[in-house]
């Protein structure tokens, strides 16, 4: 019997998402250090910040693979089939209709119980 192990990566990319995670860490607290900045400039540098620490994880083996799924699942969301609007109206008042009843029958229940709770304790 033969055993095939995958192997995802290796110590580049362990030093590849380390230094992606740090300077996302950086990042935000850089965001916070620069509290007198205007906004939009602490933003911008957020948003650069981020970018460039995406772009250092997607050339990872487990980046790669997630943009691999990323890819296949938009293919299947544009295979998927939507409601029609009709179909979405009538479900929704369906299941408005079906909230309704169980809101009530409970409300029943729990009068009923209530009743019989009070007529033992008196």
């Amino acid at each position: 019997m033969s055993e095939q192990t995958e192997q995802t990566g290796g110590g580049l990319d362990t030093a590849k998402l380390s230094l992606a995670i740090a300077l996302l860490v950086a990042g935000v607290m850089g965001f916070y250090y620069f509290a007198a900045e205007s906004t939009l400039l602490r933003v911008l540098g957020l948003l650069a910040v981020t970018g460039l620490a995406v772009f250092i994880a997607m050339t990872t083996a487990k980046g790669r693979q997630l943009g691999a799924f990323m890819g296949n699942a938009r293919t299947e969301v544009r295979k998927m089939v939507w409601p029609t609007r009709v179909e979405t109206t009538q479900t929704t008042l369906i299941v408005m209709g079906v909230v309704i009843l169980v809101g009530i029958f409970l409300w029943l229940l729990d009068t009923l119980l209530g009743w019989i709770i009070r007529s033992f304790i008196g």
